[in-house]
C-alpha cells in the first residue's frame, strides 16, 4: 500500500491511497476538495484518470474536502463513501441520493463500520469534533499495513487516538502555531472558531495526539493542512519532530498546492 497527498489546505484536500492485490490495483481517493477539472489535471500527473477510482470517501461537507465528488459519481460513475450527515448537509434533493444509490454510487459510512473495497482495501471511519454535521475520518488498511488520516479535528479524544493506534503511517493536521494565529488579523471569532474544540489541531496538540500514537513500526509521518498565514512547514515539522525525539527532516510536510509525493508502506 501507498498513498500521498494530492493537495492539503483551505483551497483544496484530496489524499489518493492505492493498493496492490491478485486483482489488480484498488485505489481510493480520500476526499475532493478541487473542481473536477483541478482532480483530472494532478491525476493525471500521476499517469491516472478519475475512471480509475475505485471510490471516494468524503470526510464531510465543507468545500475544500467535498469538491468535485458529486461531479465524480455522475460523469466518472465512482462510488461515494460518506456519512448521512454529510449527505443531508450538502445535498437537501432526497430524490438525487436515492437516485445515486440506486446506481451504486452513494453508500452510507458510520464510525465503527468496516468498509471492504472490491480491490482489497478496507475503510475504518471514527468520529471526530469537528464544526461539520457528522464529520468522519478514516483508517486504511490492505491487511498488512495501515495508514491513519486525521485532518479537521478540534482536539483531541480517546476515541480518535484508539482508532489511530498502531498505525503505520500517520497523516496529521498541524493547522496552526498557536501565536502566529492569536498575531493574525483574523477576526476574535474566526480566531475562537479555529482554535476551539470543534475547529483545527494546533501544532502542539498534534504533537501530543503523535506522542500517545508513535511506535516502533511507524513508517511515515506526513503534516498536513497547514494554514497559510497562521502557521510554517518548518514549525510543523518541529513540532511532530519533537514529539518523536527525530530529526525535523524525517517528517513529511504537505504542501498546500502540491500535496506530498507518494509514501510506500510495503
Amino acid at each position: 500500500m501507498r498513498f500521498r497527498s494530492l493537495g492539503s489546505g483551505s483551497k483544496g484536500n484530496a489524499t489518493l491511497v492505492e493498493s496492490t492485490g491478485p486483482g489488480g490495483p484498488c485505489r481510493l481517493l480520500v476526499d475532493a476538495g478541487f473542481t473536477l477539472r483541478e482532480l483530472a489535471l494532478r491525476l493525471a500527473a500521476e499517469g491516472l484518470g478519475p475512471e480509475q477510482l475505485d471510490a471516494v470517501f468524503i470526510t464531510h461537507e465543507h468545500g475544500d474536502h467535498i469538491g468535485c465528488a458529486i461531479g465524480l459519481a455522475r460523469r466518472h460513475r465512482v462510488p461515494i463513501w460518506t456519512s448521512r450527515g454529510t449527505w443531508r448537509a450538502v445535498c437537501a434533493d432526497p430524490a438525487e441520493g436515492e437516485a445515486l444509490q440506486a446506481e451504486g454510487l452513494l453508500h452510507f459510512a458510520r464510525d465503527g463500520d468496516c468498509i471492504e473495497l472490491p480491490g482489497g482495501l478496507a475503510l475504518r471511519p471514527y468520529t471526530v469534533p469537528h464544526d461539520a454535521a457528522e464529520p468522519l475520518q478514516l483508517c486504511v488498511d490492505d491487511g498488512r499495513r495501515r495508514l491513519g488520516l486525521l485532518t479537521d479535528a478540534g482536539q483531541s479524544t480517546p476515541h480518535l487516538l484508539a482508532a489511530l493506534a498502531g498505525c503505520d503511517a500517520l497523516l496529521l493536521e498541524t493547522n496552526h502555531d498557536p501565536a502566529l494565529l492569536a498575531g493574525s488579523p483574523y477576526p476574535a471569532s474566526l480566531k475562537a472558531r479555529i482554535a476551539g474544540p470543534w475547529g483545527h489541531l494546533a501544532n502542539p496538540v498534534a504533537a501530543d495526539i503523535l506522542r500517545q500514537c508513535a511506535h516502533a513500526g511507524l513508517r511515515h509521518v506526513v503534516a498536513a493542512h497547514l494554514s497559510e498565514q497562521n502557521n510554517q512547514p518548518a514549525l510543523a515539522a518541529e513540532a511532530l519532530a519533537g514529539a518523536l525525539g527525530c530529526p525535523s527532516g524525517d517528517i513529511v510536510v504537505a504542501d498546500g498546492p502540491a500535496g506530498c509525493p507518494w509514501l510506500d508502506l510495503a
